[in-house]
């Protein structure tokens, strides 16, 4: 006597898998590097050519390429300090985020205790108060400390704006550590301090390095803050600079595209030496 076994359908039967690497998804990959990637080349490519051949022909390849433009900018002693501050400023931010971040995320991480959760719900909140709104009580805040044309003024507050995305960044990756570890650390007579920097940090360092460059790239490109907090002149950082520059010479559009490009190029050089850490710490931000 046969009986016949009904086959049960898996419930992926049916669907339709959806295939990544299809023309389709490398066309709009495409496509979006093009519209990132376009206005960085033509200012770059436009600080190469005359402001004439600008006018004449705006999308136009230069011929010959001229480097007047750079060099001039280049010779600037303006530039090389403002240059000088955004380094300043960006380092000590870079710094102080990570540190701090790194601190906070590991409480949070490694410790229970009451009110531990609704601790990092209110960092996470920190998330949603954008920087503008806050820019006027917190020049008054600054004014009031006499902190105004001083590293200091521009430096707190981006170290408080970027530890909320610096504690969710590394909040994973610490609770990742397994419990293991951490009790074979102690029974070698490691303190918390000692698994914090001998185990955690280094299998933390793609969340670290990411957490790193995010808040260099966003100090380095700062506007609104030190414009309101940085009134000398000799304190100001290049993008304040890109604006003198532009305002000093309002004809000279070639010119301006050189010292854009050479303002932009730190940043760009830092983030894409450290393009491939800063995946793999949102990748294990967001597995976490």
């Amino acid at each position: 006597m046969t009986m016949a076994v009904n086959s049960v359908p898996s419930p992926s039967a049916g669907r339709r898998q959806v295939s990544w690497g299809t023309p389709l998804t490398y066309a709009i990959a495409l496509a979006i590097a093009a519209v990132s990637i376009a206005p960085v080349v033509y200012v770059v490519i436009g600080g190469f050519r005359t402001t004439p051949q600008i006018v004449a022909n705006p999308a136009g390849l230069p011929d010959p390429f001229v480097w007047d433009n750079y060099a001039r900018v280049l010779t600037q002693s303006n530039f090389w300090q403002q240059a000088f501050n955004s380094a300043v400023i960006a380092l000590g931010t870079t710094l102080a985020v990570v540190v701090l971040g790194l601190a906070a995320a590991f409480v949070l991480a490694r410790y229970s205790f009451r009110g531990r959760e609704g601790l990092y719900t209110f960092f996470t909140l920190g998330l949603l108060f954008p920087a503008g709104a806050a820019i006027l009580p917190l020049y008054l805040m600054l004014r009031d400390l006499n902190l105004t044309n001083s590293y200091y003024a521009v430096i707190l507050p981006q170290v408080a704006f970027s530890l909320p995305l610096t504690i969710v960044i590394l909040r994973p990756f610490l609770a990742a550590i397994p419990k293991e570890l951490e009790d074979a650390a102690a029974i070698d007579g490691a303190s918390r301090l000692g698994f914090l920097w001998r185990i955690a940090m280094p299998l933390s360092r793609p969340a670290l390095v990411t957490v790193g460059v995010l808040a260099f790239v966003a100090s380095w490109n700062a506007f609104l803050l030190p414009l309101l907090v940085l009134s000398d002149v000799s304190l100001h950082t290049l993008p304040l600079g890109v604006q003198n520059f532009s305002s000093q010479y309002t004809t000279d559009t070639a010119g301006v595209l050189a010292f854009t490009s050479l303002a932009m190029l730190p940043a760009l050089l830092f983030f894409t030496l450290a393009e491939k850490q800063i995946v793999g710490g949102l990748q294990g931000a967001v597995k976490g």
